[in-house]
């Protein structure tokens, strides 16, 4: 397995100095911090195509969870929702887990366990799991492929995994930052010198900077000691366009069930020319991903819901009367209130925002949509309300594929 060199000595020290993300356990007395990967109901639909009951237990691994943040999240929706299971933590940091144990217990939570130890030694995996996380680690590995195909190999048949990897685009003027860091403050010498040291260029970083126009994270302004550590100051930051983090998951045997949100990786959504579309629909897959990328200039991350290659899974149909629809977070009178007059709804990728086409009776059924009623329940109430079931059909297909598309519909599995 992967050896450790110089480098991974200094992140090892960078991440018990400056847990990452910084935060306080105190805080999860109010509120949750909520994202992807790893959210329930995107596990469900995405890894598991809304067929694996939710009766059976989930075994899921955060491969480095950091402070928590994801496996937090998990657990919490699991525990709230009787599910099954456990999440397992493991990272190498002492004092992020002291951080993420610490807000575990100030939620109560009996479904999690943490385990210190490296992803790169073979001994750190206890098992194998349905689910596993790895977000925001690759990139900072020595051999991120092979750590990745020791992950693949820790999964159960059928299991798949949510990953986190950074894109170069979205992230121009971090790398020159980084660089000019590296010859003013050597990875050799102390986190706490080096920190110092990046205030002070961060305090006159002259206005032409790329990094000061760049608005499409801000762990540099927001997010303390150790947002500013982890984005200029970190010794190994790779960075993969779509083209080159879908090689890497081929490399490992391993295929997208879904890019996240996956409308964001279709141009046609942003290039209304007629022209341009017909020529978007020319392209592969692959190719309007690599696109999108390219014109949108403002994807800090690829967000991936993975499988083994051959076994995405292909959900019921939506149109099924006996299908469950759900609202993946937002609720349905809340996500109805956003849409304009004009039957559009200004979609956020990003610092990027889209006018979403969507059907008129939008309006009306995103509101029924609450994870109980089948899509035949809602038919028959917009039946009633003069919407014949013909015509319901036609406009749920176009609502519930646009809105798959952007994570914000999805379907439960069975119990």
């Amino acid at each position: 397995m992967t050896s450790t060199d110089a480098r991974d000595t200094e992140l090892a020290a960078q991440y018990e100095a400056y847990p990452y993300p910084e935060r306080d356990p105190r805080e999860e007395t109010k509120r949750l911090l909520i994202g992807s990967p790893s959210h329930l109901r995107e596990i469900d639909y995405w890894v598991f195509g809304a067929r694996r009951p939710r009766s059976q237990p989930l075994r899921a691994l955060v491969a480095g969870c950091g402070t928590g943040d994801g496996a937090i999240m998990l657990a919490t929706q699991m525990a709230r929702s009787n599910r099954p299971g456990e999440v397992v933590c493991v990272d190498r940091s002492e004092h992020a887990l002291k951080i993420a144990k610490s807000r575990a217990e100030a939620r109560n939570l009996s479904n999690i366990s943490f385990i210190q130890g490296s992803l790169t030694d073979p001994e750190t995996l206890p098992s194998q799991f349905d689910y596993i996380d790895c977000c925001g680690v690759l990139h900072h590995l020595p051999a991120p492929l092979e750590t990745l195909k020791v992950l693949e190999q820790a999964l159960l048949p059928g299991g798949g995994m949510g990953l986190m990897v950074y894109a170069p685009y979205g992230r121009t003027g971090v790398y020159m930052v980084q660089e000019a860091l590296e010859r003013l403050t050597p990875f050799s010498e102390s986190p706490s010198t080096r920190l110092d040291i990046a205030k002070r260029v961060m305090r006159t970083l002259p206005a032409t900077a790329w990094l000061r126009q760049n608005g499409n994270f801000g762990d540099h302004l927001t997010g303390g000691d150790a947002g500013l550590y982890d984005l200029l100051l970190n010794p190994r930051d790779r960075a993969y366009t779509i083209g080159a983090f879908l090689d890497l998951l081929t490399e490992a045997g391993l295929e997208p069930s879904c890019l996240m949100e996956p409308a964001r990786y279709d141009p046609a959504l942003f290039l209304p020319d007629p022209k341009l579309r017909a020529r978007v629909e020319n392209l592969s897959w692959r190719e309007k991903a690599e696109v999108a990328e390219s014109l949108t200039g403002n994807m800090a991350t690829h967000v991936a819901y993975v499988v083994r290659n051959g076994s995405r899974p292909t959900p019921p149909d939506f149109c099924d009367p006996a299908s469950v629809p759900v609202m993946r977070e937002i609720p349905g009178d809340e996500l109805a209130k956003q849409i304009l007059p004009n039957s559009t709804l200004p979609f956020a990728f990003g610092t990027l925002t889209v006018p979403v086409p969507l059907p008129t009776q939008a309006r009306s059924i995103l509101p029924l949509i609450d994870g109980e009623r089948t899509v035949g329940d809602i038919a028959a109430i917009m039946q009633e309300r003069g919407l014949s079931e013909r015509k319901f059909f036609t406009v749920w297909a176009e609502l519930f594929s646009r809105l798959e598309s952007l994570n914000r519909v999805l379907l439960l599995p069975p119990l």
